[in-house]
């Protein structure tokens, strides 16, 4: 399953889902994951409940939906794995320009995949990639 390529080549909607240290949930609305040469995936993010929740607890779930009729997508089971703060480096994967309120830190977030499975049912998500 080539999930770079899929990400290059779907539009859609996704929810990037953590937990603090005590189970509560916190969910965020999330652009495609940046894909990184060492096999990785990343987030850009600012400084707020997900990143907070990151510190405590590294498990993590990107939901995301084609947009397209009907569910078609998939669910990421996600480990955080380090972060950087250089922002040179966020500014240049970044999608979109923040011009509004450069003086908030951004991280890019790493992560390891742990799991992938379709965004309904627990199929096989092999066949499921186009």
């Amino acid at each position: 399953m080539d999930l770079k390529a899929y990400f290059e080549n779907h539009t859609g909607f996704g929810v990037l889902s953590t937990a603090d240290q005590d189970g509560r949930v916190n969910a965020a609305v999330y652009s495609r994951p940046h894909f990184m040469e060492d096999g990785s995936l990343a987030f850009i993010m600012r400084g707020r409940l997900t990143h907070q929740n990151l510190q405590k607890n590294p498990n993590a779930v990107y939901l995301f939906r084609e947009k397209n009729q009907g569910y078609k997508g998939y669910r990421l089971y996600l480990t955080k794995v380090g972060e950087d703060t250089n922002q040179e480096l966020i500014e240049s994967i970044s999608r979109r320009s923040y011009v509004q309120d450069r003086s908030e830190l951004r991280y890019l977030v790493y992560f390891r995949l742990d799991e992938v499975l379709p965004l309904v049912g627990s199929g096989d998500v092999a066949s499921d990639v186009d």
